[in-house]
């Protein structure tokens, strides 16, 4: 059977039916079709955002096989696997690194099958047709490389049989090992950190605040002005802050992929005293994973953060029996509060031949640097 790959400059071009028909598709709401289509809409991604769709679809006799998002880039932001240095070296010896190709879900560090597949038993035969497109397509367009971002450990595994550079990386995540309450996993701290992660849960109580999360049309127009308030706070605070999305994306996603139970869906973690919304994260709810995206605060209190970005989600995850809560990238501190360390990928093509070299060569002393450092997942309850 001939294969036929090609490009998409907009997710419109590919019917929203067969997209989200695709395996995969359903493990996560950024995976659907509405995802790709409101950051497109609201402008979040684009030409102005340095990120212009070049969605690659896969077809046998005009019938979609598999799919992934990818993205013509002009900079590395809002990727969460950095590459600066290889740009810095690229620019060295000569080669433009910019533009680059990235099958990716903009702005979002979470690990979920990027090659949508028709039947999950083909990834395996379409991933090195995936490298091999990716391959044709840096030629062809003459640009340096190509990233699969995020991808699952069988995809970076089947992708690096494939010629392509494997690259590790390291993520704070809980999991749900058979927890039925939050005493259960508290049990597997020792007395002290037991000790200290129940005070830090007291302290919202104490301030007289109520943490709860909202699903469906509980998450009112008023709660998204208030959580995009919140998310632009933390990316005014920080000097690294960039703001990747705006109201209109909020309001869009919110509307289509509010969800709500099972369904899974967007969901709003709340901080109130009184009636007065102080803090909220924005999660991902899947069907069997939760995704922590932004956060943000009107104003400081003590352990705040951490009670509605970690020990709430933590606690619904128990109560719904969700395997594992994804919190996002970064913070080692979420290592004492019971994330433990797990092992993230990347695959690479990079045209240049010296490039690819020196890559692969430091690739190779991360990679062992990385088990090493998740190889006891027990240290996040000593």
């Amino acid at each position: 059977m001939e294969l036929e790959a090609h490009v998409h400059d907009t997710i419109r071009d590919i019917p929203e039916s067969e997209w989200n028909a695709l395996h995969g598709v359903s493990e996560a709401p950024f995976l659907t079709w509405a995802w790709f289509d409101a950051l497109e809409r609201t402008g979040c991604v684009g030409e102005e955002a340095g990120w212009l769709p070049h969605h690659i679809t896969l077809r046998a006799e005009g019938a979609l096989l598999a799919a992934a998002p990818a993205y013509l880039k002009d900079n590395s932001e809002g990727e969460f696997v950095f590459d600066h240095g290889w740009a810095s070296a690229s620019h060295q010896i000569g080669a433009p690194y910019y533009p680059k190709l990235v099958v990716a879900v903009p702005f979002t560090p979470a690990t979920t099958p990027r090659l949508l597949v028709r039947r999950p038993e083909d990834r395996p035969a379409l991933l090195p047709v995936l490298a091999e497109t990716l391959r044709k397509l840096v030629a062809r367009s003459r640009i340096s490389s190509a990233h699969v971002l995020f991808p699952t450990e069988d995809e970076a595994a089947a992708l690096s049989d494939a010629a392509m550079a494997h690259r590790c990386g390291v993520q704070f995540q809980f999991e749900n090992e058979g927890y039925q309450t939050l005493d259960d996993f508290l049990a597997r701290f020792n007395a002290k950190r037991r000790h200290q992660i129940r005070r830090e849960m007291r302290e919202s109580t104490r301030q007289g605040l109520s943490i709860d999360t909202l699903r469906g049309a509980e998450i009112t127009p008023e709660i998204v002005d208030a959580m995009f308030g919140f998310y632009v706070s933390t990316v005014e605070k920080f000097a690294w802050g960039r703001q990747y999305l705006n109201r209109a994306f909020f309001e869009e996603i919110t509307a289509r992929l509010r969800g709500g139970g099972a369904q899974g869906g967007v969901e709003i973690v709340l901080a109130r005293e009184g009636k007065r919304p102080i803090a909220g994260a924005l999660n991902l709810a899947g069907p069997t994973t939760l995704y922590g995206r932004y956060w943000g605060a009107s104003e400081e209190r003590p352990f705040l953060h951490f009670n509605v970005c970690y020990y709430h989600p933590v606690e619904d995850c128990i109560a719904r029996g969700l395997r594992r809560f994804e919190p996002g990238a970064g913070g080692s501190h979420k290592l004492v509060r019971g994330f433990a360390p797990s092992v993230t990928h990347s695959a690479h093509h990079i045209a240049h031949p010296r490039l690819d070299a020196a890559v692969r060569e430091f690739l190779a002393r991360e990679r062992a640097a990385v088990r090493a450092k998740t190889a006891d997942r027990s240290v996040a309850f000593r």
